[in-house]
């Protein structure tokens, strides 16, 4: 059977048959890129279907323009590499807390052994308030000091 000039053909792997498209108009031709889009936006007002972040669209995969066909894939490479910068923070942090523990376990564990940690801050205030008191003799001022100031220029 003959088929018009400008018709799209196909051919069925089902069947094996080739099936050729009617033209949609009445004149014989078929429709333009701009009345596919009219067409399109006319179904989209009346919620033919959905598609996401592209808002109401018809789902007919022969009715989207190349420039919509680019920004939604855009749009699918920006969110995938969002997912992936996020997994990629969740798995180094998951490696820092397996490489560290909290400064309160390991103030547990050294009480454990009878060892008493103290942070730098600690230390200082203690240096100050025995540089401070009228108990402390001459030679354990000086030593505080000494340690004050190997402290302070560690913080």
């Amino acid at each position: 059977q003959a088929v018009p000039a400008g018709s799209h053909v196909r051919l069925n792997l089902q069947t094996g048959e080739r099936e050729a498209k009617l033209p949609d108009s009445k004149n014989g031709e078929s429709d333009t890129r701009e009345e596919r889009r009219r067409k399109r936006y006319r179904h989209a007002r009346h919620g033919v279907g959905w598609a996401v972040g592209l808002g109401k669209v018809d789902v007919d995969a022969n009715s989207f323009t190349s420039e919509e066909l680019k920004k939604a894939l855009a749009k699918m490479k920006e969110s995938e590499k969002a997912e992936r910068k996020v997994s990629f923070l969740f798995l180094k942090q998951c490696t820092v807390r397996k490489k560290f523990r909290p400064i309160e376990q390991l103030k547990e564990e050294f009480e454990k052994l009878n060892m008493k940690m103290e942070t730098d801050y600690e230390i200082m205030v203690k240096l100050i308030s025995k540089f401070n008191s009228s108990a402390s003799t001459l030679d354990e001022k000086v030593a505080a000091l000494y340690d004050l100031e190997y402290y302070v220029h560690q913080v």
